[in-house]
């Protein structure tokens, strides 16, 4: 089992930025991907970017170019950060940490990202 713990989001006006990071803790040895997702008042949960544990990244088309994830691992801990630049108001979100292992994956609490037009 994993712990996840978010931060840094917030209010930005559009095309500011924000590096929202999730601290991962526990089982890390089993860690396999790790990523953001974020669901939008009234719309689908979606994948933004992901990272596996061999530094393979993914970024949805409308984040391309915009959003870079990256991961850090020291101290027995996984930091996982999302660089987002050039946001727009369609960006406002929760943002949620996911982290995956073979068997199971775990969430976080969620960072509410709002981008004022």
């Amino acid at each position: 089992q994993v712990q996840l713990v978010e931060s840094g989001g917030g209010l930005v006006q559009a095309g500011g930025s924000l590096r929202p990071s999730c601290a991962v803790s526990g089982r890390i040895l089993a860690v396999t991907r790790m990523g953001w997702y974020r669901q939008a008042l009234g719309k689908q949960h979606e994948p933004a970017a992901t990272i596996t544990n061999r530094d393979r990244t993914e970024y949805a088309e409308f984040v391309k170019g915009r959003f870079t994830i990256s991961r850090d691992s020291a101290n027995d801990k996984i930091t996982v950060l999302q660089q987002m630049n050039g946001l727009e108001h369609e960006d406002t979100a929760a943002y949620y940490c996911n982290v995956e292992d073979f068997l199971t994956e775990d969430w976080g609490q969620g960072a509410q990202v709002t981008v004022s037009s």
